[in-house]
């Protein structure tokens, strides 16, 4: 019999970044009529970037009543605890959390049940023994670098894992992982390849129609997160952005995926924009779907955000990620999504040095391809989701 206990949707959307942010308005569409309740670590409203009204997970886990708790996505498999803190903490308080990543690792539950709420080396993965006559579901995770953790890390995580009732995830190098740990898991895609069928009518409402009027021509949907702020960095973008501008012709429009700490960094953009040539905006609005519709109209995205990227793949756009020439050896989670669900005629990452060729490569992409990687990658997803509602 079907479970009428409301829905908990928990993750990491309790923060300002796209594919967070995104989770909860496709699973609570695909889960509709049943009641769902939007949880995170920290208790916040996100409704003007186009999020939800998050409760702090610990004020629902102690109302004592029975619900079936839904891990909703994301890479929460290796977010440890101070990574967490950071990330939710007021700029204000971020340097002093930073500064603080010694204590922490000194005594991981001690520090994270101060900062946090809760012991727990990894936050955003919940116990199954901690949430009474609940059930949990871990819905297409990833942890495509859980193998680099420490051993303490990836035992909690572990342990956790093999107490929940489901477990999906998203990405081949993740599944393959959690099989070594006798973990049986399913692969389904992200959530967000769900974002063009779902809510198409949204994103044409949200279409900046000022910046697809202003560059006819077409734009390249450009973003990049904190890592790539430095002075040599940026130095790279302008080189590789400029001959984009002058041989691709296209414009160039910058924007942010993500605002949060460690994010993208927005005094980065505004330095790099001014070095750029005429036809570059920085596009500065944070709603997700202002950010969404933003990828949709473009001629091609290119950064460093898997959500960019996974968006612009539901929306049939050419894309790649970038990547540090050091990550090369080490692929990110950016790479293993890639991998699993791209096909091999789309690059899946470039090294930013290279970022110009690998966008001309990318808009050379068969039109009718990106088409069917978008449809297939929304079919297999509601396929998966509907085996998983009906156990």
């Amino acid at each position: 019999m079907p479970s009428t206990a409301p829905v908990v949707l928990f993750g990491a959307f309790d923060r300002h970044n796209l594919g967070d942010l995104l989770f909860p308005h496709v699973l609570s569409h695909m889960i509709a009529p049943r009641e769902v309740l939007f949880a995170g670590l920290a208790a916040r409203d996100l409704r003007t970037f186009g999020g939800h009204r998050i409760i702090a997970i610990d004020e629902i886990a102690a109302s004592g009543y029975a619900f079936d708790l839904v891990h909703a996505g994301g890479e929460l498999l290796t977010c440890d605890a101070w990574e967490a803190a950071v990330m939710l903490a007021p700029p204000q308080r971020v340097p002093a959390l930073i500064a603080d990543e010694c204590t922490w690792k000194a005594d991981p539950l001690a520090w994270s049940q101060r900062h946090l709420g809760l012991a727990a080396r990894a936050p955003y993965v919940l116990s199954k023994a901690a949430l009474h006559r609940s059930r949990v579901i871990f819905h297409a995770m990833g942890g495509a670098g859980l193998d680099g953790r420490d051993a303490a890390f990836c035992d909690e995580v572990i342990d956790k894992l093999k107490q929940a009732d489901q477990v999906s995830v998203r990405d081949r190098q993740t599944h393959a992982h959690l099989h070594a740990h006798a973990i049986d898991t399913s692969l389904i895609p992200d959530p967000a390849v769900m974002v063009a069928e779902l809510f198409g009518a949204r994103l044409r409402a949200h279409a900046a129609r000022a910046i697809v009027d202003a560059f006819p021509q077409g734009y390249a949907a450009i973003q990049f997160d904190a890592s790539f702020g430095d002075d040599a960095m940026l130095d790279v973008l302008v080189r590789e952005l400029s001959r984009v501008a002058k041989e691709l012709g296209l414009a160039i429009v910058l924007f942010r995926a993500g605002a949060a700490p460690w994010h993208d960094d927005l005094d980065a953009y505004a330095r790099l924009k001014q070095r750029l040539p005429a036809q570059t905006t920085l596009f500065d609005s944070l709603n997700i779907w202002d950010i969404c519709a933003l990828i949709a109209s473009s001629r091609v995205y290119a950064g460093s955000s898997l959500h960019g990227r996974i968006v612009a793949m539901a929306c049939a756009i050419p894309r790649v990620n970038i990547v540090h020439r050091e990550e090369s050896l080490q692929p990110p989670k950016q790479a293993a999504f890639a991998a699993t669900w791209e096909p091999k005629e789309m690059a899946a990452t470039a090294n930013v040095e290279k970022l110009a060729e690998a966008i001309g490569a990318a808009l050379q992409t068969d039109t009718a391809l990106l088409r069917h990687t978008a449809d297939d990658l929304a079919r297999r997803y509601r396929v998966a989701f509907e085996a998983t509602m009906a156990l």
